[in-house]
């Protein structure tokens, strides 16, 4: 990882080594399946053990956080502006622990790539999620379809409902399972869920799920204009566009942008798709009968999880595309070299008040290119990354990635919009939205009426823990807000009655949020 690479390492998509191997050049994916077999192996305490790895994302809080609400005990960065560039440390981390393996110095972690097209026609990688895999003349486990915990792991924060925990043995799921099982009553409640599906039903659930959230994309009846917010691989479209790396890093910042800048289109973060996949591949339940992607209920994965997220390998590979996704930007916005942070601008800060931010930061700690990126360290200056830090993967970091879906060898400005018609700037705000009703992650949901039918306009994930009010920094952001372009919508249907929406989590308080609708305390406005 020494500065100015000049042969720096290639990150190829997972199905690159498919095709590989199918062809008959086996040893890239097989030594890809060694390396995560090895880190899975290693004992707990381990520093290159997927558990220590894993864990650092959430669960097992540390430090104070494990048992106290007012901190977050995972190092985890969403909502502001480290979001990126700690992920990016993050996944370098696990690719150095990969490359710790015997026979695996030369392994690189693979992309899925989310946006090209036999993921929107097949849904994931079959190497992702076949049950078993070829190794060394045996078949064994597939070490990158889920992970056993090797130890429980215990969410012991005072007045949270432990429903995350994990007892030793326990395998990570996806949808359409659950992995709640934190107490005897959910482990039990589980398991009667699970049974309703052997492998292969799982898998095929699994992938019509993820294909419905990518190729979600509306056309309304007479209306030229296709709805831009739909499905997840126009928000990663979209997100290239982001004007600046502040509003381009996170939710926060681009909630904000987008509520000053009414005159322009609404602007998409990063983090939006991102948010989006780990719902799809968790599961997750978007309501109305024709656009219902997640119709099995009590669908709990991993993946859509804050706390136990990364323990579900599929993560790495999801975020390995992310931190594509940012480079990308970065080409297409000469930001290769530099980022700019909007100092003070909502997104930067640690909390928005005096409440006890994550490990490492002070309350309402302003964040910088210079913030330590914990608990990565840089081996060259024996501290922690910095975003600075991270910023030329070629360079600074000694990899890059293969030309992808949604890349261009080489970005010039209007490049890649020949032909398609301008975006209005019309918008529907939907604000204040407590998350503290809602148990988990959620979607938030907007509908039309035009010409007397109701269609489906948009949707924005929110990744949350089960239980933010048992969390000092969740608190410290716990209103939501989302924004729908709505093209030629507004012109057929320009009276806010003739908008409707829908909050929909695992357990929602239903009533609560009817009401808070009802009397306005959740707004909306078209603008």
């Amino acid at each position: 990882m020494a500065n100015k690479q000049t042969n720096p390492r290639v990150r190829r998509s997972i199905r690159e080594l498919e095709d590989m191997y199918t062809r008959g050049d086996k040893a890239p994916l097989e030594n890809l399946m060694r390396a995560w077999k090895g880190i899975k192996e290693l004992p707990v305490n381990d520093p290159n053990s997927f558990f220590i790895v894993g864990g650092y994302h959430g669960e097992p809080f540390r430090g104070p956080g494990s048992t106290d609400d007012k901190y977050w005990g995972g190092y985890c960065n969403h909502n502001n502006v480290l979001f990126p560039t700690w992920h990016r440390a993050c996944l370098l981390r696990l690719e150095d622990a990969l490359r710790s393996i015997r026979g695996c110095e030369n392994v690189t972690l693979p992309y899925w790539d989310e946006t090209e097209y036999d993921s929107i026609s097949k849904g994931i990688p079959w190497s992702l999620t076949q049950e078993k895999v070829s190794l060394d003349g045996q078949m064994i486990d597939n070490p990158i379809r889920s992970y056993r915990f090797q130890v429980a792991i215990n969410d012991d924060v005072q007045g949270d409902q432990s429903l995350y925990s994990k007892p030793q043995g326990t395998d990570t799921v996806r949808y359409p399972y659950s992995g709640l099982v934190g107490t005897p009553e959910d482990r039990k409640k589980s398991e009667e869920h699970n049974k309703q599906f052997n492998a292969n039903q799982g898998t095929e659930h699994l992938n019509d799920n993820v294909k419905g959230w990518l190729n979600k994309t509306i056309t309304l009846p007479d209306i030229a204009a296709r709805l831009r917010l739909g499905g997840v691989h126009v928000l990663y479209a979209l997100c290239r566009d982001a004007p600046n790396y502040t509003v381009f890093s996170n939710n926060t910042s681009a909630a904000q942008w987008n509520k000053e800048h009414p005159s322009q289109p609404a602007v998409v973060s990063l983090e939006a798709p991102h948010n989006d996949i780990h719902l799809a591949v968790g599961g997750f339940n978007i309501p109305g009968a024709a656009h219902d992607y997640s119709p099995i209920p009590g669908a709990n994965g991993d993946m859509g999880e804050n706390d136990t997220a990364a323990f579900d390998p599929i993560f790495f590979f999801h975020h390995c595309n992310v931190d594509r996704m940012f480079w990308i930007w970065q080409k297409k916005h000469q930001s290769t070299n530099s980022l700019t942070i909007m100092e003070g601008y909502p997104g930067t800060r640690t909390t928005d008040d005096d409440n006890v931010p994550s490990v490492g930061f002070q309350p309402g700690q302003l964040l910088t290119i210079d913030s330590p990126l914990e608990p990565f360290i840089n081996p060259q200056t024996g501290v922690f990354y910095t975003s600075r830090e991270c910023v030329n993967i070629e360079e600074q970091l000694g990899y890059t990635y293969t030309v992808g879906s949604l890349d261009l060898i080489k970005w010039m400005h209007g490049e890649d919009k020949a032909g398609e018609e301008e975006l209005s700037t019309k918008k529907l705000r939907v604000s204040n939205i407590n998350r503290g009703n809602v148990f988990g992650s959620f979607v938030i949901t907007a509908y039309a009426t035009v010409d007397g039918q109701e269609h489906y306009i948009g949707h924005h994930s929110v990744l949350s823990r089960w239980n933010v009010l048992g969390c000092e920094n969740c608190r410290a952001h716990l209103t939501a807000e989302a924004y729908f372009n709505l093209d030629k919508v507004a012109d057929k249907s320009p009276d806010l009655s003739n908008y409707r929406i829908e909050i929909t989590g695992r357990e929602v308080t239903q009533s609560v949020l009817n009401a808070a609708i009802a009397d306005k305390t959740i707004e909306m406005e078209i603008f």
